[in-house]
Parts: C-alpha cells; sequence; structure tokens
C-alpha cells in the first residue's frame, strides 16, 4: 500500500512539474517580427496597423530598448494583437519592393542608409524610430528616439486603439495613464 502511494505522488510531483497551465502554453514571449513586404502581404489579405521598428547595428538605444521595452510581456502581447510588426535595419542591403518601387542601400559616410528607412521617416533618419503605418500602408508617424515601455505603451494604444483619427495627441496623453 505504501508503495502505491508512494508511486502515486511521485506521479503527481512529475506531472506538476512539466505541466504548464494553459496561460504559460499560448502566452508568447517574444513581439513576431516579420519582413516588411511579409507585412504588406499580411495586410492585403487581413488588414492591420503596422510597426516598423527601425535600428541599426551599432545603435546602443536600439538594443536598450529591445531590452527594456519589446521584451515587456504587456507590451509583447499588444503589439502582437494590434500591428504588424517589423524590425527593419535601416543600414541593411536587402532590396525591398513596395508601391512599384524597389527601395536600395545607399552607400554614404561610413556605412550608408537605406532608402526605405529614409522614406518612412520622411528622410529624417534617427536611430532607433518607430514607425506606425495605418491598414492602407500610409505613414501615420514615425517617433524618432528611445521609448521605454510606459511612453511606448502609451503611443502605441494611441495608434493601435484608432485614437489618433479624432484626438489630439495632447488630450490622449492626458487621459490615457500607462500601467507599466
Amino acid at each position: 500500500m505504501n508503495v502505491r502511494l508512494g508511486s502515486f505522488f511521485l506521479f503527481l510531483i512529475v506531472i506538476f512539474t512539466f505541466s504548464k497551465s494553459p496561460s504559460e502554453v499560448d502566452i508568447n514571449t517574444e513581439i513576431n517580427w516579420i519582413s516588411f513586404e511579409e507585412a504588406v502581404a499580411k495586410t492585403s489579405e487581413n488588414p492591420k496597423m503596422i510597426l516598423v521598428d527601425l535600428y541599426t547595428d551599432w545603435c546602443g538605444w536600439c538594443k536598450k530598448m529591445d531590452r527594456d521595452t519589446y521584451s515587456r510581456a504587456e507590451i509583447v502581447a499588444y503589439v502582437n494583437n494590434k500591428f504588424y510588426a517589423v524590425k527593419f535595419d535601416a543600414e541593411g542591403a536587402e532590396e525591398v519592393s513596395f508601391r512599384g518601387h524597389t527601395f536600395k542601400f545607399v552607400a554614404s559616410g561610413r556605412k550608408g542608409y537605406h532608402e526605405l528607412a529614409a522614406a518612412l521617416t520622411q528622410n529624417k533618419l534617427s536611430y532607433p524610430t518607430t514607425v506606425f503605418m495605418n491598414e492602407e500602408l500610409q505613414i501615420i508617424q514615425p517617433v524618432p528616439g528611445y521609448l521605454d515601455a510606459p511612453t511606448f505603451d502609451t503611443i502605441s494604444k494611441y495608434m493601435g486603439e484608432g485614437k489618433y483619427k479624432n484626438t489630439a495627441w495632447e488630450d490622449f496623453q492626458k487621459s490615457y495613464q500607462s500601467k507599466l
């Protein structure tokens, strides 16, 4: 009897140790980053806003934003739900076709820049820059600079909930309190 009881408890310990709750299984711990062209294609099939994170490999603030902002569970869940997220190397060499134009890398100075990054920032290159595009693939707003989690949360809710269409940014800032 004691052997059976001991085996049963051992079985329960193993089951509870290696099992995950449904919420743990379903939660994505990272933003689903996709290519710009993939985001454009997905938007035509299933309209969603696009968030573009413009970065460079040498940008310390870009890395800090990845580590401190884009890794927050609340941010991950919201971005994955409301946007197609694109992580775009603003100095990358890969050509990108968009709206009948092929955007390329342009050698300039020590490194250069990608024409798509310049177009998305209205020729005001700064890293990081977060660009919000609507479902019609129009640029709503490029937001230059590092965004901490509460600031990013506020801006992404303003964009993602469509408040930018009929509420002034200043009014939204006064009424919305980030919980991050």
